[in-house]
């Protein structure tokens, strides 16, 4: 198949830059090039394992832990409360 390209400049200076590392002609080098990007694109990305580290909270007995998130949300809703009665000043 022939075909016009347009190719942007930074490509075009790694195109030739590989053109000429290689020996090869710009049309041996932008196939090449498009079977490496396509091949690549078929294959499935491989999924990397997230792991999280636990850490002990050594919270003391009778402690309710779910509301610490109680308490982070009244505290911040203090300093918003505090900002604004500054702004209006």
């Amino acid at each position: 198949m022939r075909t016009t390209l347009t190719i942007d400049d930074d490509i075009a200076v790694r195109i030739e830059d590989r053109r000429r590392r290689d020996g090869q002609s710009l049309k041996q080098v932008i196939n090449r090039l498009l079977r490496e990007g396509l091949r690549h694109d078929q294959r499935p990305l491989e999924a990397r394992k997230y792991r999280t580290k636990t850490h002990k909270l050594h919270l003391r007995p009778g402690f309710d832990a779910a509301r610490l998130n109680r308490l982070v949300d009244e505290i911040e809703t203090d300093a918003h409360l505090e900002r604004e009665a500054r702004l209006r000043g």
